[in-house]
């Protein structure tokens, strides 16, 4: 990378950091994107060559995570099952959330509580899906076109995560840890 990226992607990282600081305890409505870029010590025009809108802070972050999912399911151990390894790659969300609890929770209950970010977020799901989809049929050596085992995996997988997620950003008291277990045992329960 040269001196010029890492300048650039240093800028959108501190950029990014002070705007979700400021979206986390300020709230999505009452931040205004002149707060983001001042909070960061830049320009409102310098805002926009990193994001087109607020929203895009939020999603751009998600987009961040998305790309480590493919890597966290080729990291999994070879003989690990479908769904061990599709639930332990998708704690690679709530790995990140352990550095600031709090901040995490709030950011969560935004996404979840705003619409526009909701929709955004299924958005991005539908592509990481789709990649772990393929992962998943490598993994298990099949085809995902006419195997529809990884697609279901892959789908319940994240049915149970973002309802994990969901219940964490309503209870104020959950674990999110115990929840992610309670909703995978129950979208995965042992064989009897």
């Amino acid at each position: 990378m040269s001196l010029a990226e890492r300048k650039r992607q240093l800028v959108r990282d501190e950029l990014t950091e002070a705007a979700l600081q400021l979206l986390a305890f300020q709230g999505f409505e009452e931040t205004t994107i002149d707060q983001m870029a001042a909070a960061a010590g830049v320009s409102r025009r310098t805002f926009f060559r990193y994001f087109q809108s607020k929203e895009d802070v939020i999603i751009e972050f998600l987009s961040d995570l998305g790309r480590q999912l493919s890597d966290g399911l080729s990291a999994r151990p070879a003989a690990e099952p479908p769904a061990v390894a599709l639930q332990q790659t998708l704690r690679v969300f709530t790995d990140t959330f352990w550095e600031h609890p709090e901040k995490s929770r709030r950011l969560t209950k935004i996404m979840v509580g705003t619409p526009a970010l909701l929709a955004r977020y299924l958005e991005r799901q539908v592509t990481w899906r789709a990649t772990l989809t393929t992962g998943l049929a490598a993994r298990m050596s099949t085809d995902p076109v006419p195997d529809l085992r990884p697609a279901v995996l892959v789908a319940v997988a994240f049915a149970a995560f973002d309802t994990a997620l969901t219940r964490w950003a309503e209870d104020d008291a959950a674990d999110l840890d115990t929840l992610l277990t309670a909703c995978f045992a129950a979208a995965f329960p042992p064989a009897s």
